[in-house]
């Protein structure tokens, strides 16, 4: 689990990285665009996709990251109402379970992503399309990873000792 757990901190490290390099060529681009089109009556032809497929890239790598620092979105309906030995049962259980329907997702993007290589689709300049798509198995695959990873860790309850 140490391993693992040492992968994870090293992925989510170049993530960030990622999500900045992305966010900041997200804002030359469209500035620039912006330029172009209002200053000279022209524009860069595959802007607006380039920017619609780093958005997703955003979208997955961010949803990758809020699984890692546990801000994902979640709905607690018994927590009140249960014991600290629960609650830890059900959040092991839930996200245990997140973890195997992440994977089958993973999968699926896979597929998906073989189909569209296999079709030799292009999305501009000659780029094939599964080139940008390869986010999509790689961030399922990293969020079952840390949904396994927090559903397996035994967590200490409120109280401040091991759970029994």
């Amino acid at each position: 689990m140490h391993i693992l757990k040492q992968v994870d901190l090293i992925l989510e490290k170049i993530e960030g990285h990622l999500i900045v390099l992305i966010l900041s060529l997200m804002i030359l681009l469209s500035f620039g665009q912006m330029l172009l089109r209002n200053f000279f009556d022209q524009g860069i032809i595959w802007g607006d996709i380039l920017l619609r497929q780093w958005v997703l890239w955003l979208g997955f790598l961010g949803a990758a990251m809020a699984v890692r620092k546990n801000k994902h979105i979640s709905i607690e309906i018994f927590s009140n109402l249960l014991s600290p030995y629960w609650n830890q049962i059900i959040k092991a259980f839930t996200r245990l379970s997140a973890g195997i329907i992440s994977g089958f997702l993973a999968w699926a993007a896979w597929s998906f992503m073989i189909f569209e290589k296999e079709s030799e689709s292009v999305l501009f300049l000659d780029l094939p399309v599964w080139i940008f798509q390869i986010i999509l198995p790689y961030s399922f695959m990293v969020i079952a990873l840390r949904f396994i990873i927090s559903g397996a860790t035994i967590e200490k309850s409120d109280s401040g000792q091991p759970l029994q």
